[in-house]
């Protein structure tokens, strides 16, 4: 069996080799998953800004745009390894942060997510997921379960990133649902 480093090398040239834009259609079954999970009650949904061939969140971020039940949310990077997250609307500003990432550059108030969406190198058929190694997601979803928070996790990738088995350990956060251009 592969370590995680060795798939995270292999995973990072799959998606790279096998990346693709996604159009509207690949965010639909999650559209009609959200409606029916909130029927028009508000929510705060955290996504990603794409970088590396991740899948394109931001096709979704314009779609959900005109949602008004609908608060978007970016996730910041702190210097304890931490991660949080904050409203970002699609126009507002961003800056690039030590791993080469978006994040918006107006901290407003930290939020907790209702539904967060994932990014991710692999996946397996259990649900859980292989990030790029620094265990941000992973902590902070330990830390929102710990307090009891509800938060449904929905990882975003490309089914050809879905791996056999992939080695975890007791701080793994399985995910609740995996989101590919096949549906949820």
């Amino acid at each position: 069996m592969l370590n995680k480093e060795k798939i995270r090398k292999k995973f990072l040239k799959i998606r790279k080799n096998n990346y693709y834009e996604v159009n509207k259609k690949f965010f639909e079954p999650l559209i009609t998953f959200l409606n029916k999970k909130f029927k028009n009650k508000k929510f705060n949904l955290s996504f990603y800004y794409p970088t590396n061939y991740e899948v394109n969140t931001l096709k979704l971020i314009e779609l959900l745009s005109n949602k008004k039940n609908i608060t978007t949310l970016l996730p910041l990077t702190n210097s304890n390894k931490m991660m949080s997250f904050t409203k970002w609307s699609f126009l507002d500003i961003l800056k690039v942060n030590k791993f080469g990432i978006l994040e918006p550059i107006k901290i407003k108030k930290n939020l907790v997510p209702h539904v967060s969406l994932v990014p991710l190198l692999a996946y397996d058929k259990r649900k859980f997921r292989l990030g790029y190694g620094k265990g941000y997601y992973d902590k902070y979803f330990n830390k929102y379960l710990k307090l009891n928070k509800n938060i449904t996790t929905i990882g975003v990738a490309f089914s050809f990133q879905k791996y056999h088995k992939l080695p975890t350990s007791n701080f793994d956060v399985k995910l609740d649902y995996i989101l590919t251009e096949k549906g949820i």
